[in-house]
């Protein structure tokens, strides 16, 4: 029997726990109720909206003396807005041990991103037994999973201990101690995957991210080491770990065991047995696209990589690699059709896609290696369809605007993609014609004079990269043409490439993209509804409100100008030579004429903005780079020189302020005299005042 100083002491430790407070569900009931949103308590609480909506979510609890504040208010609403009706609610089982069903996710605000606990969740109490080895996860999860046959989310971020994190703030136990027996484990046991984006395509594969402390244990190096970049390291043939895989009759893609690996076997009927890998140890997640994120804990690598694969794509390897993979995903390139004289359903192409097998270029629009050229001879010319670099000739500077005291630089939220929308390209082989009529409808390669046009010197010319004026005949995709005739010039081609059959191939890659990216943004507080001064202030302070998110948010953007340009990806490698084929001529999506498309519409919509802010307001740009416009000022922000009408509206046609594609948001500020220094010096301030952002490579 238990003595009286022992039961005392139990009863003190009593008085003094830290006090309950009521369920996640009736938290977010009274702030409702009192007409408060989550934003405006997560202010008076001195904390981060993310932090109130895991608070009513109970995947995370507060921490004095933000706990006895939060309780106050809770106590002080509860006796203003009693539940009608209710039985007093019981004390909730801490928030690692349970998750929120979904009635319980649903706030006031904006549906929000899978989270996770601040803290990370807990493991469970305990292991399975062995012989079971099922996955010991929250049971509300597979509540929240929106395909029965992958409860627990897209992937799983593995450590060492053998906690697997998922999505929602799940945790499953894996017991796997060999890469053979992870993708056994994965495939069979996890509940891990994604459901196919299109009717016609096929489901994601499984994703398991190994921290380095799991790829140890499971037999790998901690680190890559070689002379050449770590991305293009893979293990040796006869490392363990690869002779593991053979012997235990799965297979590795022809890029090997590197730090994105696939491990698969042929499909069985329809199921397919295929696991993503990702090392994290090994580089696997780019800092420039996922900033950041490697030195995160595994529950929040796993928040960012849930939230990326639920809204863009389970990742397949860089941001490049998934935007790709994000156009067949969403226009497969065969479906189902009927056998009318067997009456079997036989595979078929899908109306809209580009099909299985890859396509030869045109001539102008191949690169100088191609084999199309080098075994043709050809010495016609190039396509030469990128985006704007451009600095302003300081002789056309004008005393206003040299003292002006700020440059200002604003930069297009996605300008790549807004261009994409709705754009007709070719999907069938290109056709050779001399002296064509030229037809803005058409998508292709025109050879034509614009050297004759003639504009103000103080606009970069919209027919150029470099915004200076053609010398003579040149190729020109569709766009550009057309903007010539769009401004008032004859046009006639001499020859043209023309593609029959098209289509908006990148209407659905574009709407799920331009989707999560404003999603994302709303997440971290930069909304639709925001005025301009407003949406200022949250791009100012946006990545600070969630670092995880703000992490998406550049993903996303990384998965648009990869995506793009790895339709023009060209041979890497030292050992390579003109005339070659290289591995990614093999796929259908190795189409440098789409990829010219969309950078000839986005310069032509940026040169088209410059003309009209010069109609509105008079003013002149500094620079360009990429999607980036520098503008002098007299004054830091924008404000004090974009267009308005008298009813205080942004004026149609020129930048406008927004987080919608297309739009502007402020990217920089320096003074005027600094830019003009630059210029003087034959750099770019633009490039400066970016950041150097990349333009539109063709992808890792």
């Amino acid at each position: 029997m238990a003595s009286e100083k022992e039961l005392f002491a139990s009863v003190d430790a009593l008085l003094e726990e830290e006090p309950h407070l009521p369920p996640p569900a009736e938290r977010a009931r009274l702030r409702e109720a009192a007409g408060i949103t989550q934003a405006r308590l997560a202010t008076a609480l001195k904390t981060t909206t993310q932090s109130v909506k895991n608070w009513e979510n109970g995947r995370s609890e507060p921490k004095s003396p933000r706990l006895d504040a939060y309780q106050r208010l809770l106590n002080g609403w509860a006796a203003k807005y009693p539940a009608h009706g209710a039985a007093p609610a019981a004390p909730t089982p801490p928030a690692a041990f349970s998750a929120p069903s979904a009635s319980e996710v649903e706030t006031a605000d904006a549906p929000q991103a899978p989270a996770v606990p601040a803290t990370g969740p807990a493991r469970p109490a305990t292991r399975p037994a062995a012989a079971s080895r099922r996955p010991a996860a929250k049971k509300a999860a597979q509540h929240a999973a929106a395909d029965p046959r992958f409860p627990h989310g897209p992937l799983a971020v593995l450590d060492g201990d053998g906690s697997a994190y998922g999505v929602g703030g799940i945790v499953l136990d894996c017991p796997a101690t060999t890469i053979p027996e992870l993708v056994e484990w994965t495939l069979r046991e996890s509940g891990l995957g994604a459901a196919k984006l299109n009717r016609y395509g096929k489901d994601s594969d499984p994703l398991i991210v190994l921290t380095a402390a799991a790829a140890v244990k499971l037999g790998l190096p901690e680190r890559l080491e070689g002379h050449e970049q770590r991305r293009s390291l893979r293990l040796p043939e006869d490392h363990p770990v690869v002779k593991q895989v053979a012997k235990a009759k799965w297979q590795l893609t022809q890029r090997g065991f590197g730090p994105w690996a696939r491990i698969y076997r042929k499909a069985q009927g329809r199921e397919r047995q295929c696991v993503q890998l990702a090392i994290l140890s090994w580089d696997a997640l780019d800092e420039r696209s996922w900033p950041g994120v490697s030195e995160m804990e595994p529950a929040d690598i796993a928040r960012v990589l849930g939230v990326y694969a639920t809204r863009v794509i389970t990742p397949r390897g860089s941001t490049a690699v998934s935007g790709l993979e994000l156009m067949t995903a969403l226009r497969p390139p065969t479906k189902a059709v009927r056998d009318e004289a067997t009456g079997n359903w036989v595979s078929g192409y899908n109306s809209g896609s580009l099909g299985t097998e890859p396509m030869d270029p045109a001539p102008p629009e191949a690169t100088p290696e191609h084999p199309v050229v080098v075994n043709s001879g050809w010495k016609g010319g190039f396509l030469n369809e990128e985006a704007y670099q451009w600095v302003r000739s300081v002789d056309t500077l004008t005393d206003e605007e040299c003292v002006l005291p700020y440059a200002v630089g604003l930069d297009l939220n996605t300008a790549f993609l807004a261009a994409a929308a709705r754009l007709t390209v070719g999907l069938s082989a290109p056709d050779h014609f001399h002296a064509p009529t030229f037809n803005p409808k058409i998508p292709g390669s025109w050879l034509v004079d614009l050297s004759h046009i003639e504009l103000d010197p103080r606009l970069p010319s919209p027919f150029t990269p470099d915004g200076t004026r053609p010398t003579g005949p040149a190729w020109y995709q569709t766009h550009t043409v057309a903007y010539a005739q769009e401004l008032g010039y004859d046009v006639h081609p001499i020859e043209a490439y023309l593609r029959r059959e098209t289509g908006a191939y990148l209407d659905p890659w574009h709407d799920r993209l331009k989707t999560a990216y404003v999603d994302t943004l709303a997440d971290l507080g930069v909304t639709k509804d925001l005025d301009d001064r407003a949406f200022l202030a949250a791009m100012e302070h946006h990545k600070q409100n969630d670092p995880a998110l703000a992490a998406v948010l550049s993903a996303i953007k990384a998965t648009v100008k990869g995506g793009v340009g790895k339709l023009r990806e060209r041979p890497q490698g030292k050992s390579y030579k003109e005339g070659e084929t290289w591995p990614a001529l093999q796929r259908p999506t190795w189409r440098p004429d789409i990829r010219a498309a969309v950078i000839s519409k986005a310069r032509v919509n940026m040169h088209r903005k410059l003309n009209n802010m010069v109609k509105m307001t008079g003013l002149y740009p500094l620079a360009v780079l990429s999607d980036c416009v520098v503008y002098p000022s007299p004054g830091d922000s924008p404000l004090d020189f974009l267009p308005y009408a008298a009813s205080g509206k942004p004026q149609p046609g020129g930048f406008r302020l927004g987080p919608t594609p297309g739009l502007a948001k402020q990217e920089g500020v320096q003074t005027m005299l600094w830019a003009v220094d630059l210029m003087e010096k034959g750099l770019n301030p633009a490039r400066h005042i970016k950041g150097g952002d990349a333009v539109l490579d063709e992808g890792e």
